[in-house]
């Protein structure tokens, strides 16, 4: 029983020993061990990328002033139209009949004109006589123009809301849309109103077309901003010559104003701290690593620009375990 006694305290003994032993060896080894890259200024692409429907450049209504019965549509949606080509013959009763009263009145004033150049009418005779002919003028000038509908616009039917014979109802009788060229309504960030000019060229890609890209400008800038949203909207014009992009399309717009120099830090350098938006860089100097807020701007295929933040060309900036550093922590650098 003694003998089992002293084993016992023996191995307490040795047990005690080894555990200390391990507590020594992780207390004396409390630096982390991280990776690191250098990080230098590059010239950066300024190109933004926005949204957009597809609209036609004019969308034109076309519709009779009055009511009344249509004798004959001449197109169909998908037509291909001229401007001045007539697209709807209105019922000619009305206009008849006003040509024959404006055929009697340029008689009657003809006779009255003659007979006041030898004074045999005064002068209010002839203002009265005047008045009728050239109110007569404009009615009938109303309605051949609401008899005959022409299109405005070159572009193509996109609507018919009739059949020939029916009566007028309110609805346009057909519609017709420009879409050489087409247009985009974008808001641009108001840091860049300077760098916006008429005439900038931008590039578009609609998903119907894959990654193909249309070539277009920026034709229209206007001139108040958005207090809600620090944007100012901008019309881009695409000359569409092929009319292959149609309005409805989504797009995706993208202007380059140039290149700026920015610190270019890799994917794996940038830390967003839990439960907001921010993002970090811990910079690695003398054995240690301060944490620094960056603002991050666009994707360069495995790296981000930082537009600012207290990152330097050719600082060494940390690439593991940054979910584990804080400011001023000591580390140790793995050897590359």
């Amino acid at each position: 029983m003694k003998k089992i006694t002293i084993l016992l305290a023996i191995s307490l003994f040795v047990m005690a020993g080894c555990k200390k032993k391990d507590t020594a060896v992780i207390a004396g080894d409390q630096k982390m061990t991280i990776r690191t890259q250098e990080v230098h200024v590059e010239e950066v692409d300024q190109t933004y990328e926005y949204t957009a429907i597809v609209e036609a450049n004019a969308v034109n209504n076309i519709a009779p002033l009055t009511g009344g019965r249509i004798d004959k549509i001449y197109v169909e949606v998908g037509d291909r139209v001229n401007k001045g080509k007539v697209l709807v013959q209105m019922n000619e009763n009305s206009l008849k009949q006003s040509k024959v009263q404006l055929d009697n009145l340029k008689a009657s004033f003809k006779r009255v004109d003659e007979l006041y150049k030898v004074g045999g009418v005064s002068k209010s005779d002839w203002d009265a006589m005047k008045t009728q002919l050239d109110v007569a003028q404009t009615t009938y000038d109303n309605l051949l123009e609401n008899t005959q509908l022409l299109s405005p616009i070159s572009g193509v039917v996109t609507q018919r809301n009739y059949d020939s014979g029916d009566l007028f109802g309110g609805l346009p009788v057909v519609q017709v849309q420009q879409i050489t060229p087409v247009k985009m309504n974008i808001n641009i960030s108001e840091t860049l109103f300077k760098q916006v000019k008429v005439g900038t060229p931008v590039t578009v890609k609609v998903d119907a077309y894959g990654d193909e890209e249309f070539k277009g400008k920026i034709s229209l800038i206007y001139p108040t901003m958005d207090g809600a949203t620090h944007t100012f909207p901008v019309e881009v014009q695409l000359a569409n010559t092929d009319s292959r992009v149609r309005p409805g399309m989504y797009a995706r717009v993208t202007i380059n104003f140039g290149t700026e120099k920015h610190v270019v830090v890799p994917d794996e350098a940038i830390f967003r701290q839990q439960g907001s938006g921010n993002r970090y860089v811990y910079v690695y100097k003398d054995g240690k690593v301060s944490f620094n807020q960056v603002e991050i701007g666009r994707h360069l295929d495995r790296a981000y620009e930082l537009i600012s933040g207290n990152v330097h060309d050719g600082d060494m900036v940390a690439t593991t375990g940054l979910a584990r550093l804080k400011d001023g922590l000591e580390v140790n650098v793995e050897k590359q």
